[in-house]
C-alpha cells in the first residue's frame, strides 16, 4: 500500500501515476468498474459512478473485488466512505427482481419492504404497477417490462431482469468449425452471454464480436434478428455467417434500403428501423414480422434515440449488444444498461494484443502550425466556427503527404470529417473516396481493392467508422473527426487492429492544429483509448511535411 500507482480520494475519484511500473496492472483492474476523466501526460484521472459498479456487479464482480483492487494498488488507505459507498451502491443491484408468477404474470418483487414502497410511490412508476397480490410483490403491467427498468435505473434501484424471454421459432443454427474455434475469451464471452439472457459483450475491434453473435445464434437455435450500422455492414455480417456457420443464402435475409428481405435470420440496418413516412415509422413491422428469438445490436454504443423506444417493447426477446466501447456521446449508457441490459463481458484492449490476437498500433498527435493568415481568420470566427477551420487547415494537406510517402507500400486510410477536405485529399494523394454519396457496390469494390493490395492509400469519410473489415490497413492518418467523440477515435484505431498477417505494427495518426480548440478536442478524443492503455507520441508536423 506505500507506494502503489493509485491515490483514491473521497470524491469516489482515483488517480493514476502513469509512469509508476504497476500503472498498467493497475489501470487494467482499475478500468472494469471506473471511468477515465482526464488523461494529461502524468496523472489520469478516473471516477467511481453508479452504473459502472452496477456494471461491474452485472458482470460478476462483486464489491469486494473492487475494493481490493483498491487497496492493493493505493498508496494511502481508501477513504472509508469510498468503501461504504461502493458496498452501499453495489448491494442496490439486485435487490428488486422483475420475474413471473407460476401464472405467468409479469412481477416485481422485493426483499425490502422500505424499497418496494419507495419505488411504489415514484410518480412514473405507480402507472406501471396494476396491483399487488403479497406485501412483497406488485404485478407490473404487461408492456411496461422495459420501462420500468429504465424509471427504476434512473432513481437508483437497478432491477434484475428474470422474467425469462420467448424462445422464438426455432431454427437449426451450428458453427461451422473448419480449420478455425472460438477464441478462448470468445467462448466465454458467449457461455457468460447465454447464462445471463440478454446484455452487452465489449470486445475491441478486430477482436471477432461478430463470431460472437454468430456463436451466440447458434447456442439458442431460433430466428435472428440482427441490427447494424450500415449496408456494407450488413453485407459483411451475411458473408461472416455463410463461412462461420451452417446458414445457407437462402436462411439470411437482408432489410435495407436496398433490399427487404424477410428471413429466418435477417440483417437490418438501424436507418431503415429509423426511417418514417408521413410521420410514422414506416417499417415497425419488421419487428414483429417472425417471432425473433433473438436481436442481435451491432455496436450497440451508436444505438439511434427511436430504437431505444422500440427496444423498450421487445424486452421477451433475447437480446445481444456488441461493441467496442459503451461510452455514448449522447450519455445514454443508463438506456443501454435497462433495454438491451447490463454488461455481461468486456476484455481490456491491451489484454487481447497480449495474447496476440489484434495487432499492437502506437498513436501518434502531429500537431500542424497554422500560417499567420489563417490563425487571424480563426481568431476572427465566431465560436462555432472555429472548430471546421482549425479541423480542415489546409497547413494539414502537405503532413498527410508526408506521412504517406513515409509509409509506402502499406496500406493506408486517410480520415476526415468534412466532405469539401475528402476531395482535396484524395485529389492531393490520388487516391479514391468513400463518403456517404458513395453508392453501396462502389464501396464494396473499393473496400476489396484495398484489402487486395490494389488500392493502397483510401480516403474515407465517417461512414468507414463503423463494422468496416479491412485487416490489411496498418496506418490510419485522421485529419478531422467529431468534435471530441471518444466512440468515434475508438472505432478509427478499431480499423488498424485486425491481425496483420506480417505481424507488422500499426500506427494511427492524428492531426491536429496547435494552439486551436482542435487541440482541446483532441484530448477529449484520446481518453478512452487512454483508459484501454494506449498513449500518444507528441510529433512536430515540421518534420513529417512533404
Amino acid at each position: 500500500m506505500a507506494d502503489g500507482p493509485l491515490i483514491v480520494q473521497s470524491d469516489r475519484t482515483v488517480l493514476l501515476e502513469v509512469a509508476h511500473p504497476q500503472a498498467e496492472s493497475a489501470r487494467h483492474e482499475l478500468a472494469i468498474f471506473a471511468e477515465l476523466e482526464r488523461a494529461p501526460e502524468h496523472i489520469h484521472t478516473y471516477r467511481i459512478t453508479r452504473l459502472g459498479l452496477w456494471n461491474a456487479r452485472a458482470a460478476g464482480h462483486t464489491a469486494e473485488d473492487m475494493l481490493a483492487t483498491l487497496e492493493r494498488w493505493t498508496r494511502f488507505p481508501v477513504p472509508p466512505s469510498v468503501s461504504i459507498d461502493i458496498r452501499e451502491t453495489v448491494g442496490r443491484y439486485g435487490r428488486l427482481v422483475i420475474e413471473r408468477d407460476v401464472e405467468g404474470t409479469l412481477i416485481l418483487r422485493a426483499m425490502d419492504a422500505a424499497v418496494l414502497a419507495e419505488v411504489a410511490k415514484n410518480k412514473r412508476i405507480q402507472p406501471l404497477l396494476i396491483g399487488r397480490p403479497a406485501p412483497d410483490t406488485f404485478v407490473v403491467d404487461a408492456w411496461a417490462r422495459g420501462h420500468i427498468k429504465q424509471e427504476l435505473l434512473k432513481i437508483g434501484w437497478p432491477a434484475e431482469d428474470h422474467a425469462g424471454y420467448t424462445p422464438g421459432t426455432p431454427h437449426e443454427i451450428d458453427l461451422a468449425e473448419d480449420g478455425w474455434t472460438l477464441r478462448p475469451y470468445q467462448r466465454q464471452a458467449v457461455d457468460i452471454f447465454t447464462e445471463g439472457g440478454s446484455g452487452v459483450v465489449v470486445l475491441p475491434c478486430g477482436a471477432g464480436k461478430t463470431l460472437v453473435g454468430a456463436a451466440a445464434m447458434a447456442e439458442t437455435k431460433t430466428t435472428t434478428l440482427i441490427l447494424v450500422t450500415n449496408t456494407v455492414s450488413a453485407r459483411q455480417w451475411r458473408d461472416e455467417l455463410l463461412k462461420r456457420t451452417s446458414l445457407t443464402p437462402e436462411e439470411i435475409g437482408e432489410y435495407s434500403g436496398q433490399a427487404k428481405e424477410v428471413k429466418p435470420v435477417t440483417i437490418a440496418t438501424y436507418q431503415i428501423l429509423t426511417a418514417k413516412r408521413k410521420g410514422e415509422y414506416a417499417h415497425l413491422a419488421l419487428l414483429d414480422a417472425l417471432d425473433w428469438g433473438l436481436i442481435v445490436y451491432d455496436e450497440v454504443h451508436l444505438l439511434p434515440a427511436p430504437v431505444f423506444k422500440l427496444t423498450a417493447d421487445l424486452q421477451a426477446r433475447r437480446r445481444l449488444g456488441l461493441t467496442a466501447t459503451l461510452v455514448r456521446e449522447d450519455g445514454r449508457e443508463g438506456d443501454v444498461f435497462s433495454l438491451i441490459g447490463p454488461k455481461r463481458f468486456d476484455a481490456p484492449w491491451k489484454e487481447i494484443e497480449a495474447q496476440g490476437f489484434i495487432s499492437p498500433a502506437v498513436c501518434y498527435e502531429v500537431r500542424v502550425d497554422l500560417p499567420a493568415s489563417d490563425r487571424l481568420e480563426y481568431a476572427a470566427a465566431a465560436d462555432d466556427e472555429r472548430y471546421r477551420l482549425a479541423a480542415t487547415a489546409h497547413a494539414k494537406i502537405r503532413v498527410v503527404q508526408g506521412l504517406v510517402a513515409r509509409h509506402a507500400g502499406e496500406q493506408i486510410l486517410v480520415i476526415g470529417q468534412y466532405l469539401d477536405q475528402i476531395d482535396v485529399l484524395a485529389e492531393a494523394l490520388d487516391a479514391p473516396k468513400i463518403t456517404g454519396a458513395t453508392p453501396v457496390d462502389e464501396r464494396e469494390q473499393l473496400y476489396g481493392a484495398f484489402r487486395e493490395g490494389r488500392v493502397p492509400v483510401l480516403v474515407v469519410s465517417k461512414v468507414a467508422n463503423f463494422s468496416i473489415d479491412l485487416p490489411e490497413a496498418s496506418v490510419a492518418i485522421q485529419v478531422s473527426g467529431s468534435f471530441g467523440s471518444r466512440q468515434e477515435e475508438a472505432q478509427r484505431l478499431g480499423r488498424l487492429l485486425r491481425p496483420k498477417t506480417n505481424g507488422h505494427t500499426a500506427s494511427f495518426y492524428t492531426l491536429i492544429a496547435r494552439d486551436t480548440v482542435d487541440q482541446d478536442f483532441a484530448q477529449n478524443r484520446q481518453r478512452f483509448l487512454a483508459e484501454q492503455g494506449y498513449s500518444y507520441t507528441i510529433l512536430d508536423a515540421d518534420g513529417i511535411a512533404a
